[in-house]
């Protein structure tokens, strides 16, 4: 409900009434004026692009002390978000003066600090999350971060390294007894890092040969640890090769497990190991393998490589590996699967090699 109406003192006042049934009023010198602000409040309320006058005043940076409190985060999620609010550059600047610049000179000043095109992406979407939260609360009309361009990062097949069979044995052979079946998870079930530090020995079934991922390692301060279910829809039965089995099982009998809880790595505290222990465990050994450049996480591209070269399908290889979704699998691997024209060339070829087969044969045969 919206009205203008002449004060006694000559000047209009123009007020309506929200969706919350909020009065507010403004007057004005002239009733075009009044009567062209109550349209376009109403237009906006009609439209969903109302915002509360008052909420104009409010930033980002007091909004997100809010708006955090309602979210249901990781603590891993919580951390990357307070980071990037702390590293936004317009976090003290109000909702009603926000702009599109504003965000584009904070994604150009992270580009400028050398920070890599997937970190931008990350503390963008992060910061973009808050501000979409802000505009489902009628604090913001529009969203100032919508179609900002972000630096293009590499494309997967020129970014990604995939050690070979030959590397992922110099790896092992290098490996000290007690970290090999880590390397090995890693390379022959997929499993990140963290998740491989927290494998306990009930996770291992011997006979049906399977490994359960239920949990991981999180970083939780410096040098300490928590143990936090593995990422949303990673929770897997992973099926392992009996070479992976047979080397579990002989470092079960000649290294064992440890605390009451069966892991089979350890760290300080009875705990399992910190990322830094695992990274200079793998150090030691790539720089050992000479293989100084291959990353503990190439093993599971290794791992992803070989499934699809088998012949596996997408949910096939989102399962092992534990994406939430298909399009993360694709994402990652796409240019792993063969294409329409290998699939093509690789039926031509064996037609040819079936014609020439027979071919010879005859020729053979005539021959006799």
């Amino acid at each position: 409900m919206a009205s203008v109406q002449k004060r006694p003192d000559g000047r209009w006042r123009a007020r309506y009434r929200d969706d919350a049934g909020k009065e507010h009023a403004k007057h004005f010198p002239r009733k075009i004026d009044a009567q062209r602000w109550v349209d376009e409040v109403t237009t906006s309320i009609r439209t969903g692009t109302y915002v509360d006058p008052k909420s104009g005043k409010v930033t980002l940076n007091s909004f997100y002390a809010d708006w955090s409190q309602r979210q249901i985060w990781a603590p891993n999620t919580a951390k990357a978000m307070s980071l990037a609010v702390r590293t936004c550059t317009f976090g003290d600047i109000e909702f009603r003066n926000l702009k599109r610049s504003h965000v584009e000179a904070w994604v150009k000043k992270m580009a400028v600090d050398g920070l890599a095109p997937g970190t931008i992406k990350t503390r963008y979407n992060n910061v973009r999350s808050m501000l979409r939260g802000a505009r489902a609360d009628n604090m913001l009309a529009t969203d100032p971060a919508e179609g900002v361009t972000l630096p293009r990062a590499r494309k997967a097949e020129h970014a990604m390294v995939i050690p070979s069979p030959e590397d992922v044995g110099k790896l092992l052979e290098a490996a000290e007894m007690q970290f090999r079946p880590f390397v090995a998870m890693c390379a022959f079930a997929g499993l990140r890092l963290g998740e491989a530090a927290a494998v306990q020995l009930t996770d291992i079934d011997f006979l049906r040969r399977t490994l359960k991922v239920q949990r991981q390692v999180q970083r939780a301060g410096k040098g300490e640890v928590s143990i936090t279910p593995p990422k949303y829809g990673s929770e897997r039965l992973v099926h392992i090769p009996n070479g992976l089995v047979q080397m579990l099982a002989q470092h079960v009998e000649h290294i064992g497990v440890h605390s009451v809880h069966q892991w089979l790595f350890i760290g300080d505290g009875g705990l399992p190991p910190h990322q830094n222990t695992t990274g200079y465990w793998w150090r030691k050994t790539a720089k050992a393998a000479g293989l100084s450049d291959v990353r503990l996480h190439d093993l599971r591209h290794f791992y992803a490589s070989g499934l699809i070269a088998a012949g596996c399908d997408v949910v096939t290889v989102q399962r092992a590996l534990g994406h939430s979704k298909a399009t993360t699998t694709l994402d990652t691997y796409s240019h792993l699967w063969p294409t329409a024209e290998d699939r093509t060339r690789s039926a031509a070829g064996a037609m040819m090699n079936q014609a020439l087969k027979i071919s010879a044969d005859s020729v053979r045969t005539a021959g006799a």
